[in-house]
């Protein structure tokens, strides 16, 4: 029967006459798990939800989701709920969500209410490196055959389109492109079409009405545009079924040859939208900030013996509000960028609701509110309400609306509207067509009138409130459940510096400009990153020191260095203990990938200085190299295949010079750039670090927020140069230059070229 759930084979706990019950169980038993006092507010609360939940038949589901995120926490899975789940206190209860929302005053029926036919969602954030361990427990649970992703459908956008075309009729890449280039970026959720595009952009239309072979690309292209174009998976949808899967679905092979099954309807299909399958579907989407929480907390665990409970740190911790105070936000989840930094240094916040309102504000349309919330908070005498019956859901924002919720409490407070109307009502102003809009604002100004006995001014001023709000109104739960992840890493960064850049760092170990980024907040905050060394360095970043206070490379971080050779160092280390000298380190590294490429690689990074020669360490062994690689294959082939700790003295003496070609400190950070992707030692700017200071911007903040038009002067490096001749037989050029920051493409047009062709 299409457009019904269908649940998995959920057998009744033993002690219980069906899954409503023991959904009643467990959330009375979770008041003593959540530190909750059994007050009248709060068992009315769980009653009135239960009656909604059991009424649905959703109590089965609850259950469901609850034992996944049980064995989440077994198994040291970081998790967080998307979304306006946060809103039900009986997930609180059950352990689905991490947020009271008794605390945070989040409304249930934003999430389920009794008017609402639709089926909720309750959307998991998983540690991005853990979510195939919560996939694998939902297979051992409910069955192999039972679970699969769900497959996509990618289609034709409009840019795509006009390049497939343009290729499939043999024109250049350069006439796909330029048609291409001209089709602007449509907004989210709103995605750009070709006819579109043709009203707004006059040089695209110009180029159709004048161009054939151009209109003709166009032409066919709108007749393939939304078409589909590859099979993917989906970035968090997993569906279970209650027998095999093959009896409600198609399925097939992940393309990427993965060799996991894949559902060949997409999620609407597959689940209840639209009269589909009706399968029960979990969001399981992975989120590396939770991967960096849950990494810094074993850190922490590891260098200080201590256990930090993340999930219940405390939210009034003055070392925190401090640092997000003075703007220190690089690393942390939803607080970074210098927009958000700078509001947050005058916003100054003290409370867990401050980083929830600007998680939820700083986005277009409410960003607009942020100065009167900064202003009121300084100056509680500026605080007003439009009317008074709104102060009981916006005493925490100042009387201003922050949250999507503020909308729909005051459509239901002050205009009668249900809690359904108000849900069509937040649709509508999602979909940003005028004449609905129109519409919605006339209904909802009657009501504010009739309902509500507003004058039609007061009516007018609520509406220029809402209106801001159209499409871009974040949910107050979900802005409590990122908000608190925002707050935990901000925590974590104030109060574990040095084992939340580590993690930090080894989550973004592939990214070199944010490897560049947090080695620099390092150097700011005192944390000294040290190149890789043989006895120090683990696979990814580790933390070193007497005072466990520096942050070393990783081996696996070095270019051109297989892991197969930097697990059996970490693995021969580990076994026998550290190496005590070069030629011990040589022998007992019997590893067949320890050859010439390898070798040089950890001679140039500076992971074999604590055992080279004092004075000009680096340099004699790369003079010496095949001295060292033959004393390695004549240790390695003498070593007894039984032997303890291998060939430590071996018939082979290794000798080598006292004296070598000096390495000067440019050739190390040349190395260290060509090897690690950033400089380590130092940076070849240093050398000008008196115009450095003077430097108003960096280039990653003007990365984050670029200024047409500006001029300034900025101390840069220039790494890459790209020269050619424009169509007139002018040369110009594309370089790449770099600060400590980060690194940006530059253009130098011909005049300017040739007045620098000599530089």
């Amino acid at each position: 029967e299409l457009g019904k759930w269908t649940f998995p084979a959920v057998p009744v706990s033993p002690g219980f006459k069906n899954h409503d019950e023991e959904l009643r169980s467990h959330a009375y038993a979770g008041l003593k798990t959540r530190k909750l006092e059994e007050s009248k507010e709060v068992t009315d609360r769980i009653e009135y939800e239960l009656k909604i939940i059991i009424g649905k038949g959703f109590a089965v589901y609850y259950l469901i989701v609850a034992d996944l995120l049980a064995f989440a926490r077994r198994a040291g899975i970081l998790t967080t709920t998307r979304g306006s789940a946060a809103g039900s206190l009986v997930a609180y209860l059950v352990g689905i969500t991490n947020v009271d929302p008794l605390f945070y005053k989040l409304p249930f029926e934003r999430f389920l209410n009794p008017e609402r036919p639709k089926a909720p969602d309750i959307d998991m954030d998983i540690a991005d490196n853990r979510r195939d361990d919560m996939i694998a427990y939902t297979k051992q649970k409910y069955g192999e055959d039972h679970v699969a992703q769900i497959g996509t459908f990618g289609t034709m956008m409009a840019r795509a389109a006009v390049r497939d075309v343009a290729r499939a009729l043999g024109h250049s890449y350069t006439t796909g492109d330029r048609i291409a280039k001209l089709i602007p970026i449509g907004s989210q959720g709103f995605p750009m079409t070709i006819n579109r595009a043709l009203e707004l952009e006059p040089d695209l239309k110009a180029l159709y009405n004048e161009d054939d072979d151009v209109r003709e690309v166009i032409d066919l292209a709108k007749r393939i545009e939304g078409c589909v174009r590859h099979v993917g998976v989906h970035a968090a949808g997993v569906v279970v079924a209650p027998t095999p899967l093959v009896e409600w679905a198609p399925v097939q092979p992940d393309p990427k040859g993965t060799g996991k099954l894949i559902t060949q309807y997409d999620m609407y299909s597959i689940t209840d939208e639209y009269g589909g399958v009706g399968l029960l579907k979990f969001d399981f989407l992975g989120i590396k900030n939770l991967a960096i929480l849950a990494d810094a907390v074993a850190r922490v665990q590891e260098t200080h013996a201590i256990f930090v409970d993340i999930e219940n740190v405390p939210i009034d911790d003055l070392k925190t509000f401090q640092m997000l105070a003075r703007g220190e936000t690089e690393g942390t989840c939803q607080l970074n960028g210098s927009g958000m930094t700078r509001w947050l240094k005058e916003l100054r916040p003290t409370t867990i609701h401050d980083i929830n309102a600007m998680v939820a504000l700083y986005r277009p349309g409410p960003m607009e509110t942020i100065p009167q919330y900064v202003e009121r908070k300084h100056n509680p005498k500026l605080i007003r309400f439009v009317d008074p019956r709104m102060k009981d859901y916006l005493d925490f924002s100042y009387g201003l609306l922050v949250y999507q919720d503020d909308v729909l409490l005051t459509a239901i407070t002050l205009a009668g509207y249900s809690w359904l109307q108000a849900d069509a009502l937040r649709k509508a102003m999602g979909k940003k067509i005028p004449a609905v809009m129109q519409a919605e604002k006339e209904k909802l100004l009657k009501g504010f009138v009739a309902y509500g006995k507003l004058s039609e001014e007061k009516a007018e001023t609520l509406w220029l409130l809402i209106e801001p709000f159209a499409a871009y109104g974040f949910n107050k739960a979900h802005a409590a459940s990122y908000g608190k992840v925002a707050y935990q890493t901000a925590y974590m960064k104030a109060n574990y510096p040095v084992e939340y850049l580590s993690a930090l760092l080894t989550a973004d170990s592939g990214d070199t400009e944010q490897i560049s980024i947090f080695v620099a907040e390092a150097k700011r905050m005192g944390v000294q990153v040290l190149p890789p060394d043989v006895n120090e360095s683990g696979s990814v970043f580790t933390i070193v020191g007497e005072k466990k206070d520096a942050i070393r490379f990783g081996l696996s971080s070095i270019k051109n260095f297989g892991e197969g050779i930097s697990e059996a160092i970490i693995a021969e280390r580990k076994a026998h203990g550290p190496f005590t000298t070069l030629s011990e380190f040589l022998s007992r590294v019997g590893s067949k990938n320890l050859n010439r490429k390898s070798l040089e690689s950890l001679i140039k990074c500076g992971a074999l200085d604590s055992l080279s020669p004092p004075e000009g360490g680096r340099g004699i062994l790369l003079e010496n190299i095949e001295t060292l690689l033959a004393f390695h294959r004549e240790a390695t082939a003498l070593a007894p295949q039984d032997s303890l700790f291998g060939t430590l003295v071996t018939s082979v003496p290794l000798t080598l010079p006292t004296m070598g070609r000096p390495v000067s400190l440019l050739d190390k950070l040349v190395w260290e750039k060509e090897l690690l992707g950033i400089y380590v030692s130092g940076h070849p700017l240093d050398a000008h670090a008196a115009i450095a200071k003077k430097a108003v911007l960096s280039i990653s903040k003007i990365k984050e927020e670029p200024q047409p038009g500006m001029s300034l002067i900025l101390p840069v490096l220039v790494t890459i140069v790209r020269s050619i001749l424009t169509k007139s037989g002018e040369k110009m050029s594309f370089i790449t230059i770099e600060d400590t920051t980060a690194s940006i493409e530059a253009v130098v047009f011909p005049k300017l070229f040739k007045e620098h062709s000599n530089t």
